[in-house]
């Protein structure tokens, strides 16, 4: 088969394929070195890494960031604080995403161009910073883990997307015979749009798992309770200061300020490694669906 392959194209074909393949494997390792510097650093010893000599394997490996960053409290809870926020704010933007977008693909609801003119303006304008202090104060979301979940409760690019998705790919005559059998639209959406939508389900589901994990601005403006700081926000702390670590984790270690100071890099590195931990690991999970959604909508027919 191989030979085959190979006598069926021409010298040019061959050369393209070979420049094609080349500059893929660049891109790749453009793409994956940082994220393997990262992990190789974590495990390194802080003084070889700031003076450049690890960059292709550990040296002096040692798991000190680590241990560190397990005996720190503020990093699980954190950790915890932005499980429950990634978790519930994810269910409810798939609650009102999903229900809202098949509402709005429905030819027969007559005020959806409407409608979606009045979304999609808020795609281009904004109330700034101050207006929306001022409403979170009044309706009492600050200081409230809530702020994180209901003023993002519906991501208009991903409604957007997803409208595309019950207008291309569920098939209008599926409804016609369901209504034949005296299916309602509720009935039709639960038993029947939404098994169907398995791919665009999973893709603006990691959209907005991938934007509430990544989310510290939230945390940083309308959270002065340290208890109920996101992960980011405990990350950011980290590394602005050498010092973060000197009555947390580096404390933890016994040596005081200057050993906290010592190894900062290393606990900044794992740190990094921890965060990130999660969405990478499922990925792999959603990444068939994933190929086939980012191309929703993009061609109909």
């Amino acid at each position: 088969m191989v030979a085959t392959y190979f006598r069926n194209r021409t010298p040019g074909d061959l050369a393209f394929s070979a420049v094609l393949a080349a500059l893929c494997v660049l891109i790749l390792a453009a793409v994956i070195y940082p994220v393997y510097f990262v992990v190789i650093a974590s495990i390194s010893d802080s003084t070889l890494v700031a003076t450049g000599q690890v960059w292709l394997w550990p040296r002096g490996v040692n798991l000190f960031g680590y241990e560190q960053i397990l005996k720190d409290e503020r990093i699980w809870n954190g950790y915890l604080n932005t499980l429950l926020y990634s978790g519930v704010g994810t269910a409810l933007n798939l609650c009102v995403t999903l229900p809202a977008a098949f509402a709005l693909s429905r030819r027969e609801f007559r005020p959806r161009k409407a409608i979606m003119v009045f979304f999609a303006v808020t795609m281009f304008f904004q109330g700034g910073l101050i207006p929306t202090y001022m409403l979170y104060r009044d309706i009492g979301l600050l200081d409230n883990w809530l702020v994180f979940v209901l003023p993002v409760a519906v991501n208009v690019y991903n409604l957007i997307i997803a409208r595309a998705f019950f207008e291309s790919s569920v098939p209008e005559e599926l409804y016609e015979a369901a209504a034949i059998d005296g299916i309602s639209y509720f009935g039709y959406f639960l038993k029947i749009a939404v098994p169907l939508s398995k791919a665009i389900i999973s893709v603006i589901g990691l959209y907005y798992l991938v934007q509430h994990w990544n989310d510290f601005f939230t945390g940083l403006v309308f959270i002065r309770d340290y208890d109920k700081q996101p992960l980011q926000v405990v990350l950011r702390d980290i590394l602005l200061s050498n010092q973060a670590f000197a009555g947390g984790a580096g404390g933890a270690g016994g040596a005081g300020t200057s050993y906290a100071q010592q190894y900062a890099d290393q606990i900044k590195y794992g740190v990094i490694i921890v965060s990130t931990l999660p969405v990478i690991v499922l990925y792999p999970f959603l990444q068939r669906y994933f190929e086939k959604g980012v191309m929703i909508g993009a061609v109909k027919g």
